[in-house]
C-alpha cells in the first residue's frame, strides 16, 4: 500500500456528529473572503426549551470524549479488545481516567480550546487526528510544544492535506484572531529546514502517526519519511479555532431565542471578516487553505472554568459560568 484514501481517513473518525449538534449549532458555513483561501464556519451554543444555553453541558460532553483525544487509537483498540474478552469495561475506563489526568489544572489553560478543536475537526470537518500529542506529555502542568493538533485529509488527486491546528479562546475576538493566526503561520509558511517550527511534529509523525490499522498507519507514515517519494505529496493546511465573548446570549434570568442568537452571530462574522483578512495578509497566509472555526461564547473565562470543573481539576468560584 503506497497511498491513503479519503475512505481510509473516514474510517478513523471518532464519535457521533449528531451528539455534537446537541451542544453546538451550525449558523454559518463556508464563508469566504475575497483574495484568500479560507473558509469560515460559525457555531453557537444551542438554546434549550427554557431559553437557556448550557456551557456546563458542553464541557461535560467534551470531558466524555477526552480518551478519543488524548489516547492513541492503537492503545484504545487494545483496551476495547481486552474488555470484550473479559466482558468488562475496566481497561477503557482506566484509559479515560488516564486521559483526564493528562490535562493541566492551570486556570489559564488553553486545553479546553484544543479539545473543542479536536471535536469539530473530527465530527464537523471530518478530518481525523493523526498524532495524539497529549500522550507525549511528561508534565501535566505543561502544554506540549508545537501545534494544538495535527489532522489529515486527502485531495481529489491523492495529495495528503496535513492540517496544523491552533486554538485561542479569549474575551476579545480581535485578540483571538491575531494570536491564533500568528501562532499557526510558521507551521504553514516557513521554508523546509531542520529548524522549522513544524520540524519536531513532522519527526513525531514519521514515528507515531496512527490510523489504528498497521497497514494504513505504515502507508501514512511514508508521507513523513524524507526518503520516500510520498513525502513530496503533502500539502500544509490549517485549522484555526477562535472562541470569544458574545453579548447576545441570555443572562440574568432572561430567555434567549435561537434564531435571534444565530442572526447576531452571522452579523458578528461579517464584522470580523475584514479583521481575519487583514491578519491573513500580515501573516502571509493569503494562499494557504485554512478552516476557520468561530465559536461565540457567553464567556471565554466561563468556558475555561466549566471545562476545568467538568474534568474535576478545579472548582470554579465567583461569577456564574453562563454569564
Amino acid at each position: 500500500m503506497s497511498g491513503i484514501t479519503s475512505e481510509d481517513l473516514n474510517a478513523a473518525l471518532t464519535g457521533d456528529p449528531e451528539a455534537l449538534e446537541v451542544h453546538l449549532e451550525l449558523v454559518e458555513r463556508d464563508v469566504v473572503i475575497d483574495g484568500h483561501v479560507v473558509k469560515i464556519h460559525c457555531h453557537c451554543l444551542t438554546v434549550d426549551a427554557n431559553g437557556q444555553v448550557q456551557p456546563q453541558r458542553l464541557a461535560e460532553f467534551m470531558r466524555n470524549a477526552v480518551a478519543n483525544y488524548a489516547i492513541p487509537r492503537a492503545k484504545m483498540a487494545k483496551a476495547r479488545e481486552r474488555d470484550f474478552r473479559n466482558n468488562s469495561s475496566d481497561a477503557v475506563a482506566a484509559l479515560h481516567e488516564q486521559a483526564k489526568r493528562s490535562f493541566t489544572d492551570l486556570a489559564n489553560t488553553g486545553e479546553g480550546g484544543e479539545m473543542l478543536l479536536f471535536l469539530l475537526a473530527e465530527r464537523f470537518l471530518k478530518l481525523p487526528q493523526i498524532l495524539c500529542k497529549m500522550d507525549l506529555k511528561t508534565d501535566k502542568r505543561m502544554h506540549y510544544h508545537g501545534a494544538d493538533g495535527v489532522y489529515a485529509g486527502v485531495s481529489d488527486d491523492g495529495i495528503l492535506k496535513l492540517f496544523w491546528g491552533e486554538s485561542k479562546i479569549y474575551g476579545n475576538p480581535t485578540d483571538a484572531i491575531r494570536d491564533c493566526l500568528a501562532s499557526i503561520a510558521p507551521f504553514l509558511v516557513e521554508p523546509e529546514h531542520e529548524n522549522a517550527e513544524r520540524e519536531q511534529d513532522l519527526i513525531l509523525l514519521s514515528d507515531k502517526a496512527d490510523l489504528n490499522d498497521p497497514k494504513l498507519t505504515a502507508a501514512l507514515r511514508l508521507y513523513f519519511d524524507r526518503d520516500s517519494k510520498q513525502s513530496r505529496r503533502v500539502q500544509y493546511c490549517g485549522i484555526a479555532l477562535i472562541g470569544f465573548d458574545a453579548d447576545y446570549y441570555p443572562s440574568g434570568g432572561s430567555k434567549g431565542v435561537a434564531d435571534e442568537i444565530a442572526a447576531a452571530a452571522r452579523n458578528g462574522i461579517e464584522n470580523i471578516k475584514k479583521n481575519i483578512g487583514n491578519r491573513l495578509k500580515l501573516e502571509k497566509l493569503d494562499h494557504v487553505e485554512i478552516e476557520m472555526l468561530c465559536i461565540p461564547l457567553p464567556s471565554a473565562e466561563g468556558f475555561r472554568k466549566a471545562f476545568l470543573k467538568a474534568m474535576g481539576l478545579s472548582e470554579p468560584k465567583g461569577a456564574e459560568l453562563s454569564e
